[in-house]
């Protein structure tokens, strides 16, 4: 197992994460990739931004009664990544990834593009070979290849796919993608079309207690509540709605989480950014 200082780096840190590994049952790592992004880029600042910014949220949620101090977890910091050398990037991170899992803990990231869930859930699968994945997001993510690059932020459900296998991808909130994308979803993987939380019931009685990890792009919310993103699309749900949708699936075997394509540059006074952070505490109090 590689050693972890090897390609981790802090600049910030979570608010209320704690300092000792051995101590905490959840990570946070942040992974600045920011690679194939195909209209605006900046994802890389999204980590340290996120960090940054939950110092303006509370530790306590009222929607679930919990507060960060009464959980333990540890913010690993952030991967280092090589930028412009994808394959490279992704092997580091399917590596790190495979490192904590092996220590028994539960990876909770801040992309980055959505590529970077690929070698997550490449590792987690290894883990739990029964593993379904919730991909919440505006876009569907299964294209062959895009711009001639099988590896992509718009690949990137297409290679989830193929490592999970078929029909254990449940899609959420989608309203954008090509004819052909479509078409192979209604073979391959669960799409609901501009559908969020009226899904849930459906999906728990599908996956029961099997394992699963939830992948959260944020462009799955209406622009109007999340600008700072690469690729916005109009018609999407509120934030309301998400955190809904985030506390109803606590009742699943929830195994691993990520929060992608949050775009710093193209935020509006942090909006975003802040609402990020509040769904990562969420997240951890939740699952």
């Amino acid at each position: 197992m590689i050693r972890f200082d090897q390609y981790l780096e802090r600049k910030a840190s979570f608010m209320a994460s704690r300092s000792q590994l051995d101590k905490c049952s959840k990570v946070l790592l942040g992974i600045p990739m920011d690679s194939t992004t195909s209209f605006r880029p900046g994802t890389r600042h999204a980590p340290y931004r996120v960090r940054e910014v939950s110092e303006a949220l509370e530790e306590y949620s009222v929607y679930q009664d919990c507060s960060l101090d009464d959980i333990a977890f540890y913010d690993a910091g952030d991967l280092i990544i090589p930028y412009g050398n994808v394959k490279e990037s992704l092997q580091r991170i399917e590596q790190v990834a495979e490192a904590f899992l092996l220590l028994d803990k539960k990876i909770f990231s801040i992309g980055g593009e959505h590529l970077v869930s690929y070698p997550i859930i490449k590792a987690y699968q290894r883990q739990y070979p029964s593993l379904c994945v919730i991909q919440m997001d505006a876009h569907a993510d299964l294209r062959e290849e895009y711009l001639g690059e099988t590896l992509s932020h718009a690949t990137v459900m297409r290679r989830v796919l193929e490592c999970i296998g078929d029909k254990n991808l449940f899609q959420l909130g989608i309203r954008s993608g090509t004819r052909e994308e479509f078409q192979y979803a209604a073979r391959k993987s669960n799409l609901y079309i501009n559908r969020f939380f009226d899904t849930v019931d459906e999906i728990k009685n599908t996956i029961q207690d099997r394992p699963v990890y939830i992948s959260l792009d944020i462009d799955v919310l209406d622009p109007a509540f999340a600008p700072g993103t690469g690729t916005t699309e109009a018609g999407g749900i509120t934030s309301r709605e998400l955190l809904r949708t985030l506390h109803a699936l606590a009742d699943l075997n929830v195994v691993g989480f990520d929060m992608v394509e949050i775009s710093p540059p193209y935020d509006q006074g942090d909006n975003t950014s802040i609402l990020g952070a509040k769904m990562i505490r969420e997240a951890l109090l939740a699952y």
